[in-house]
């Protein structure tokens, strides 16, 4: 045996935190603790900043002075009749829908108090994008464009006419018919406004032939017969008489032109707005008499001003760019008076005749119809 003294064996390490020692080859627990912080944090704001929520964000968005121009372009232009000069502006108001909408920004919109949010799916339909969206506002856009136009130069006592605004793709008008054609005579009534058209077709049934009067820009009149189809067979409300397959509109008969110029602007509340700046300016005086005077809502060719939604933003929106009078429509009165600006008079109007009347009594120091 052996008297060398046995060798000695080393105890394993442990690497790690050892209480009260200092330990270079590895993290302590509040080492680990500010580690694992770090990356929930990091983490959290790569969600909140980049990760979209399923919600729009709905605000104030631009006002435009109807009487003015937008980047040197008059937004009312008319060619062809005399106009009159015009005094203090008339806003049409907005309101912006954002889409891109990730958790921090609805939450840094909601603490704001200037923003409100709305499920995505009120706004868009399945599938339907933002630009989805532009388009079918833009075309609301034109829709109320014409309409105004209309409402204002038949107040103004000017004759209309008839047109086939819209034809459903396959059905009996389709490729008889143009989009924009003059309406003269359908099934042997003369055609002088838009109601005319579905009086001509009652009584009818599908597989009935009846004879149109049309005329396409400055061709000469033209008479066809058309075959009635059924109106389920295009998607149409099952309705017992035959389907021709246009949307009739009303239109101003004048020898003149007007056009508005603006752009990137979609949906139909600026029509009441429109038509009063066509008014304005064609005719003497000046309604607004140097104030700013701001407003809202839809119009139809009859010149009924219908109500729109988004109110309290166009209040925001027109008091911050000066307006101290706000044209309402009726059915929209409640929202705004309980969303008004301190100090701000908000006029009820429920037709075009009556915002021109309103304004004349604000000029000559009468009360207008108050919301």
């Amino acid at each position: 045996m052996s008297d060398s003294p046995s060798p000695q064996v080393e105890a394993p390490r442990t690497i790690g935190y050892e209480p009260g020692t200092d330990n270079p080859r590895g993290l302590t627990r509040r080492g680990w603790t500010v580690a694992v912080s770090f990356v929930v944090v990091a983490a959290l704001a790569l969600i909140g900043g980049f990760v979209k929520v399923p919600y729009v964000s709905i605000g104030p968005g631009p006002t435009y002075d109807t009487l003015g121009d937008v980047n040197g372009q008059a937004v009312i232009e008319v060619d062809g009749t005399k106009s009159y000069p015009t005094s203090g502006q008339l806003r049409m108001t907005t309101v912006s829908i954002n889409d891109e909408v990730t958790l921090f920004d609805a939450l840094g919109r909601w603490v704001s108090g200037r923003y409100a949010l709305a499920p995505r799916d009120e706004y868009f339909g399945p599938g339907q994008t933002q630009e989805d969206l532009e388009r079918e506002n833009k075309v609301m856009f034109q829709d109320s464009q014409s309409a105004a136009e209309t409402a204002a130069l038949r107040l103004l006592d000017n004759p209309v006419k008839v047109i086939a605004q819209e034809i459903t793709r396959g059905a009996p008008a389709d490729k008889v018919i143009q989009p924009g054609d003059r309406l003269w005579v359908v099934n042997g009534k003369n055609i002088a406004v838009q109601e005319d058209v579905r009086e001509a077709l009652q009584g009818t049934k599908p597989g009935q032939t009846v004879s149109i009067t049309f005329q396409h820009e400055d061709e000469a009149k033209k008479t066809v017969d058309v075959k009635l189809g059924k109106a389920a067979d295009f998607g149409s409300d099952d309705r017992p008489e035959g389907f021709l397959g246009l949307a009739p509109a009303d239109r101003a008969d004048v020898d003149f032109e007007t056009t508005i110029h603006l752009e990137d602007v979609g949906g139909p509340s600026a029509g009441l707005i429109f038509a009063l700046a066509i008014v304005d300016t064609l005719t003497p005086g000046q309604m607004e008499n140097g104030r700013t005077v701001a407003g809202t809502g839809a119009i139809d060719v009859k010149g009924n001003v219908q109500p729109i939604g988004g109110i309290p933003f166009k209040l925001i929106a027109a008091n911050e760019d000066g307006a101290g009078t706000f044209l309402v429509p009726a059915d929209n009165c409640a929202e705004a008076k309980s969303n008004a600006p301190e100090g701000m008079q908000l006029v009820k109007v429920e037709t075009l005749a009556g915002a021109v009347e309103a304004l004349e009594d604000l000029d000559a120091g009468r009360t207008p119809p108050r919301c």
